[in-house]
């Protein structure tokens, strides 16, 4: 979670302007810029995307585009296009922020005509002049310049198409509308055991964990070679108790209702890592933002529970940002001291029981998340914990809470030795100055977490600056943010889930590359709707995000699910792919025009490999490409969102005849036969 700079919603509407009546200049700003997509805010005409006049690098403009990254508006020429013009630059209202960096593109019929090169808040605009004769179709991007979308305001100043006639329209290239339908099974009424094959504690920390089994109820459980120190409640599945001494122990679970019996095999691990699996749960941020209340998350922990959503594995229920005191809010609820006469942080009044609210959802079975700052205040406002770091994490132990997530926000002021008055201090959006202070206030904390009487996830929300991925495991960090917020939108998710390879190596059993939570359901950030991804970008987003191993982490609100939501993460087969012990994060083996084949080593020596279509167009192929993948001899291929089997393949001489929907996937498994 950031800032109003960075949470917002993309918007992103397919539109067709109507025709312009000029027959020599056709301005920008006179098209629909509602068909813009873009990573937050809403598309301006002369105006910068926070409403403020155009300026860069201290210039004026009175007409143009305010936008920002990553964003895309897609131009129909007409055919009597003959130039385009524009001053492009980073907004002065981002204050010459360092964390802004764009770069400018323009493409002509799928060809690049011009790019901008980096470009700097402050810097002076650049003049774009390009030559569009014979040029059907234009897009005009503007991208994160590779390091993040955190205050890229840019600007398209002066735009202007010069013509010889035609009609110039504005829309945005979708595919075509596709009703929601569901691909898994149910689940049969027998039992079966799912979720996680091992589990990580640390010794005399409390143990807690919940069987995961779908099946009729009542059902009976109980488990084979439990340690010492360890109790099995027979009709909830809740393992409890505390090991006191380092070990593996090879457990066999049982579960057994009046049609059948399961067992799994379960490792518990006792020793010094956690999160040996990465995290699965919910988060308020995207459902509630700043509405959240110890209520709706109580609701929250019920519905996931109600929803079956349990019997699968998922455990997190998170608090994001809100349920401290906030600085200067008008709001009643957020106003308050905060913290005590000894420094203890005092929850607002919409949190009137820190501990009760933990006990509640430990008594359902789940675990309790929170969340905070390195800095003075929460991207929100809020108070937070900077120099209150062990005191906090002591109290947070002390609450019963499972999980942190700990936000950059205003530590940037921190950082740079900038905050002269706590009360003045930016609360979001600028950037360490070197790694090294980057990287200080997580390993502070760091060190307070791992000395707490009980297992705390240590989630670093930083949003890949330093190259996070290389250090958060050393500083105890067991899940890092490599990217900015994500929003419910094909190019915000694509954007974020296509461009995870250079982190992927350093996924590992208790360090996991996080690209955010999940944009799927009704999210809406205090203002609900259902998600603006179609059936089959959901199908992607799942997919990818279980292929990288990522935390998965629900952002809507579970009160409101409908059977597509729920089918889409009830997936026993797909989620045991991101539950996977071996713990490797895919990376793109094969790039074929649109289409992308991820492939992801799986620890009974199988592969999972999504081939995913980044086409607004069905693509379909006949895929031979087998030895790149490290498949050889004759593979059997499993359909995971189906849960059915395909015909065996050769990888020496055989193919596989795909059909992948418009920005949709299918999700194989590839197993050796014998």
């Amino acid at each position: 979670m950031k800032s109003p700079f960075l949470f917002a919603l993309g918007f992103a509407v397919a539109v067709v302007t109507p025709q312009i009546v000029s027959a020599e200049t056709v301005w920008l700003d006179d098209l629909n810029l509602a068909s813009a997509s873009q990573g937050w805010g809403e598309p301006q005409k002369n105006k910068s995307v926070s409403g403020h006049e155009l300026t860069i690098g201290g210039q004026k403009f009175a007409r143009g585009f305010g936008t920002h990254s990553e964003s895309s508006l897609r131009v129909n020429l007409g055919g009597g296009a003959q130039k385009f013009s524009a001053s492009v630059g980073v907004d002065d209202e981002v204050d010459k922020n360092p964390a802004a960096s764009v770069e400018f593109v323009v493409r002509g019929d799928g060809k690049d005509l011009w790019r901008s090169g980096v470009m700097k808040a402050g810097a002076a605009a650049k003049m774009c002049d390009v030559d569009l004769t014979g040029a059907k179709t234009l897009v005009l991007e503007v991208t994160d310049a590779g390091d993040g979308n955190t205050y890229d305001h840019a600007d398209w100043a002066d735009a202007k198409f010069a013509t010889a006639g035609g009609k110039i329209t504005a829309s945005e290239e979708r595919p075509a509308p596709v009703a929601p339908y569901i691909l898994t099974p149910s689940a049969p009424a027998t039992p079966r055991i799912n979720g996680a094959t091992v589990f990580g504690v640390r010794p005399s920390s409390p143990f807690m964990f919940t069987i995961a089994a779908t099946g009729e109820r009542p059902m009976e459980f109980s488990a084979k070679n439990l340690p010492r120190g360890l109790k099995l409640d027979a009709k909830t599945g809740h393992i409890t108790g505390a090991l006191k001494t380092k070990g593996e122990f090879n457990v066999t679970l049982h579960a057994k209702n009046a049609l059948g019996t399961a067992e799994k095999k379960f490792r518990i691990v006792c020793g010094d890592q956690i999160a040996l699996t990465p995290p699965m749960g919910w988060n308020s941020w995207n459902c509630f933002a700043g509405a959240v209340s110890a209520d709706k998350v109580k609701r929250a922990a019920d519905a996931l529970v109600k929803s079956g959503l349990i019997n699968h594995g998922w455990t997190y229920i998170n608090i994001d940002d809100y349920w401290q005191n906030h600085r200067d809010s008008k709001d009643k609820t957020l106003r308050g001291e905060f913290r005590d006469a000894t420094g203890k942080i005092i929850p607002n009044s919409r949190f009137p029981d820190m501990k009760g609210l933990a006990d509640y959802i430990h008594n359902l079975g789940l675990k309790a998340g929170l969340y905070s700052s390195p800095g003075p205040w929460t991207c929100g406002g809020c108070a937070a914990s900077w120099q209150h770091e062990e005191q906090d994490a002591q109290t947070y132990a002390d609450w019963g809470f499972d999980y942190l997530k700990y936000d950059w926000c205003s530590y940037g002021d921190v950082a740079l030795n900038e905050m002269t008055n706590v009360m003045n201090a930016q609360l979001w959006g600028k950037t360490a100055p070197n790694d090294a202070s980057a990287i200080l206030p997580y390993k502070h904390m760091g060190k307070f977490m791992v000395e707490q009487k009980r297992d705390i996830v240590y989630s670093l929300c930083q949003y890949g600056m330093a190259d996070v991925w290389k250090w958060g495991g050393s500083v105890g960090g067991n899940c890092w943010r490599t990217t900015g917020d994500i929003v419910d939108t094909w190019r915000s998710m694509s954007g974020i889930g296509f461009k995870q390879d250079k982190a992927a190596p350093f996924s590992q059993p208790g360090n996991w590359n996080d690209p955010d939570m999940l944009i799927v359901g009704q999210v809406g950030w205090g203002n609900t709707h259902p998600t603006r991804l179609t059936p089959d970008e959901q199908y992607t987003h799942i997919s990818l995000w279980c292929l990288l191993a990522s935390p998965l982490l629900i952002g809507c609100d579970m009160e409101k699910f409908d059977d597509f939501t729920l089918n889409l993460l009830s997936n026993d087969e797909v989620l045991v792919v991101d539950q996977d012990e071996l713990g490797k994060g895919a990376t793109c083996i094969i790039n074929h025009g649109d289409v992308r084949v991820y492939e992801k080593n799986l620890a009974d020596g199988g592969r999972a490999v999504g081939f995913f279509n980044l086409g607004v167009k069905a693509a379909e192929m006949q895929f031979n490409e087998f030895a790149p993948l490290g498949l050889t001899g004759k593979q059997h291929v499993r359909d995971l969102w189906r849960q059915k089997n395909l015909a065996n393949v050769d990888a020496a001489k055989g193919s596989l005849s795909l059909t992948i929907p418009a920005h949709g996937v299918l999700l194989y498994k590839f197993t050796a036969t014998k």
